[in-house]
């Protein structure tokens, strides 16, 4: 396998190929600037890996789990966020592995940790027990 590393340079917009020696080699003939909806969908069509879903495709999809989510986000693995949010690490994959669904606390729990998880354990720290 190969590694590219590419930028786009803020100066003409141009995507560039960043060599180990540090040179930089334009990769497309034309600036990159932002694309109208029409040519983002073209794109998306044009390529099979990137294509939009269908409706089928969609109603089959199994979303991600919030906890995960919010888990990976944290950068944490599954015991971490378990052990420093106090959740069982049972619990924690059965939710994020589709087996079983947070209650209605055990989802403001996660609203809470997802919107500010230092707040969450200070609190966690500073309670008595």
């Amino acid at each position: 396998m190969t590694t590219i590393i590419a930028k786009i340079r803020r100066a003409d917009r141009m995507l560039v190929r960043v060599h180990p020696d540090g040179r930089e080699e334009a990769m497309i003939g034309r600036p990159v600037g932002p694309m109208t909806e029409t040519e983002v969908e073209a794109a998306a069509l044009a390529d099979p890996d990137a294509r939009p879903l269908t409706d089928e495709e969609l109603a089959r999809a199994k979303p991600v789990p919030r906890a995960k989510t919010i888990r990976r986000a944290l950068g944490l693995t599954q015991e971490e966020f378990a052990t420093r949010y106090h959740i069982p690490v049972g619990t924690l994959r059965d939710w994020e592995q589709g087996r079983a669904t947070p209650d209605q606390p055990a989802r403001a729990y996660l609203r809470a940790i997802a919107g500010d998880p230092s707040a969450v354990l200070r609190a966690l720290e500073a309670a008595p027990g």
